[in-house]
């Protein structure tokens, strides 16, 4: 096996290595929506203790990253690519810590209705989803054009926040008498919009590997 085989060998190991951490978050996040309609303990706490896994390919791909770099000396877009993975992998970790964060909150609220607190929580929790599934797949596949949507996408993400929040507020003027749950849906919901900054940080580092660009900012 010739050298310049090994090396592409270690490139698709690598975006593979970055598709199934994707997925792993995705799963994840699976369990979350699960866990909020079957008000499931052991799923939140699976959910929690699942973290640790998705932490320890972030380490094994900024490994493969490092080392391939090191050993290898890549060039243009072979470089834009594991640079973008090493930035990618930090988002995708967030993700997951994210996620698990949401799921402590499900614990500590014991099973309540979201939907009693806002009608768009739930809303908000799928279309999360959606884009952190379109953003690692758009980096994967290296397309520009669904990165470009994702970034679209995530304004739905914002305007369902503000929707949370407001309902949440009024709430707590109208003299809610659990104001913590109050907190703590907020808390789930505030996570929920950094999820959307993630992925849109994903979709940018898509744009990035093929353009050597981001937010117009020529980097490579």
């Amino acid at each position: 096996m010739t050298v310049r085989t090994i090396y592409l060998e270690e490139l698709n190991s690598l975006r593979k290595s970055v598709a199934e951490m994707g997925e792993a978050v995705e799963a994840s996040f699976d369990m979350l929506l699960t866990a909020v309609d079957s008000k499931d303990e052991d799923l939140e706490m699976k959910i929690i203790r699942g973290d640790r896994v998705i932490n320890d390919m972030e380490r094994s791909i900024e490994s493969k990253c490092l080392s391939l770099i090191t050993r290898q000396q890549p060039i243009a877009g072979d470089l834009r690519m594991i640079s973008a993975a090493l930035k990618v992998v930090t988002d995708i970790e967030r993700i997951g810590d994210q996620t698990a964060d949401i799921a402590e909150l499900l614990l500590r609220l014991k099973g309540c209705d979201l939907d009693a607190y806002s009608r768009h929580i739930t809303g908000m929790l799928q279309v999360s989803k959606e884009i952190v599934h379109d953003a690692v797949h758009a980096f994967v596949t290296r397309n520009s054009d669904a990165a470009n949507e994702v970034i679209r996408h995530d304004d739905v993400v914002d305007s369902l926040f503000a929707k949370v929040k407001d309902d949440l507020v009024y709430m707590l003027q109208e003299g809610v008498d659990n104001i913590d749950a109050c907190v703590d849906v907020l808390m789930i919901a505030k996570y929920l919009e950094r999820i959307g900054d993630h992925a849109v940080n994903i979709a940018e580092w898509e744009i990035f590997q093929e353009s050597g660009s981001i937010k117009d900012i020529r980097l490579m």
